[in-house]
């Protein structure tokens, strides 16, 4: 696979990467803690996946969970990003709170989302028009 054919858009969605993040989720999420997967390409083109962490206490989602797997794991530069349901649910946009995490760190990365049976890649930004970036107010700071 080419680094071009790795960049999702409205035409092509990383089939891999769903099929990653779906397979975790039918094998890895258990019960009511672990419902959710996600699955990133990495700039490199690896593949990282995790799970959410589910706590009545608010505990992260699974695209947040990635982050820090990714990170873990020397990938700090993500493409794209997926995050799939248990039990078959399919692919889930994600929550507002990851849309502006995911913006925040990724502010290039594209979206695997679902609208219907259809699958297509959306930029971040398109997620949350009109939003505040959170390091905009870093910029002229060093």
């Amino acid at each position: 696979m080419t680094a071009q054919s790795r960049q999702p858009d409205a035409e092509h969605v990383d089939s891999e990467l769903v099929q990653a993040a779906a397979h975790v989720a039918r094998t890895r999420c258990r019960g009511d803690n672990h419902t959710m997967a996600a699955a990133a390409r990495a700039r490199d083109g690896r593949i990282v996946t995790a799970v959410n962490a589910y706590h009545f206490t608010g505990g992260p989602c699974a695209e947040l969970v990635l982050i820090g797997a990714a990170a873990a794991q020397g990938a700090h530069e993500l493409d794209t990003i997926v995050a799939v349901g248990d039990r078959d649910r399919g692919v889930v946009p994600p929550c507002g709170r990851c849309r502006q995490v995911l913006l925040d760190y990724f502010p290039a990365l594209e979206v695997i989302v679902s609208e219907g049976a259809h699958l297509r890649a959306v930029p971040v930004t398109d997620l949350l028009p009109g939003s505040y970036v959170w390091a905009d107010h870093q910029l002229g700071a060093e």
